[in-house]
């Protein structure tokens, strides 16, 4: 063990015996978050931090997210893997480009693998805390991200999942809380957007199908939204390449609202494409 890593232990083991005299959340909170920016979510002592947060406090909220946090930082793993001319890869840059024997471009991505049981455990913290808690939805907004990292290209089980939750919310309307506060349902609609664009960055073809089948969806169930008719546009002018198509809907959008900012840049890249063309 190196000397950086004596000290890490050292400073953990200490944080942990300190920790063990608190007698509030707060002062656990604290130590835990010092704690992780020493060592990372999963470092040393972290997992002893958070085992004796949670006897002292069973119902403090932050221990489980402590937990998820704890799990799925384990389960990651990175590496910069080649994907040969393509410019973006989940959306991201490059980490870096090199020349292959031919003098040809290889972009290079950083990408992320996680191992199967501990990304199981991590989804396990956040089923139990969404049994427990049905109607919060931070847990059901962490294991959606969670499944988007974990099967990027084809994000089939969190599309699921926020499907899911859309028909759960038209059906029941549960009283929703987002942090233990109310959400409403513009809230509601805000957390779906949200997802739509991260299906929409992914930029393979399951996540563009999943974008369009939840925007129409959504669109259906809040029509007066205008982010899923524009939505619906972005769908038809990038994916399919349809521009005319894309404008009937990004006028809609602007009928429901004259400012909407989306709407307006989208037809006039359209506008500019079709003037160069006319040149």
């Amino acid at each position: 063990m190196n000397m950086k890593k004596v000290i890490l232990a050292i400073a953990a083991i200490a944080l942990c015996a300190a920790a063990a005299a608190q007698t509030t959340a707060e002062e656990f909170q604290a130590r835990y978050e010092r704690l992780v920016r020493n060592v990372g979510h999963s470092g040393v002592g972290v997992e002893t931090l958070i085992d004796r947060w949670e006897e002292a406090f069973p119902d403090d909220p932050s221990v489980p997210i402590a937990r998820f946090n704890y799990w799925f930082d384990k389960s990651e793993r990175t590496e910069v893997v080649a994907k040969g001319s393509a410019r973006k890869y989940l959306g991201k840059a490059p980490a870096l480009t090199l020349k292959d024997a031919d003098g040809q471009d290889v972009n290079y991505f950083e990408e992320s693998f996680y191992d199967e049981e501990s990304f199981g455990e991590a989804v396990k913290v956040l089923d139990a805390q969404i049994a427990a808690h049905p109607t919060e939805l931070r847990w059901r907004y962490l294991k959606i991200t969670a499944l988007l990292a974990y099967e990027k290209e084809s994000p089939d089980m969190a599309a699921a999942e926020l499907k899911a939750l859309i028909e759960r919310n038209a059906s029941a309307h549960p009283a929703w809380t987002l942090d233990g506060e109310s959400a409403d349902d513009e809230l509601f609609q805000q957390g779906v957007s949200e997802y739509c664009s991260s299906l929409f960055q992914l930029g393979t073809d399951a996540g563009y199908e999943f974008f369009r089948e939840i925007s129409e969806r959504m669109n259906k169930l809040y029509p007066k939204n205008p982010v899923f008719i524009d939505n619906i546009g972005s769908w038809w002018q990038v994916v399919k390449g349809n521009d005319k198509q894309a404008v009937k809907y990004y006028k809609k959008a602007l009928k429901l609202d004259p400012d909407d900012y989306a709407a307006k840049r989208n037809l006039q890249i359209i506008e500019r494409k079709q003037a160069a063309a006319k040149k």
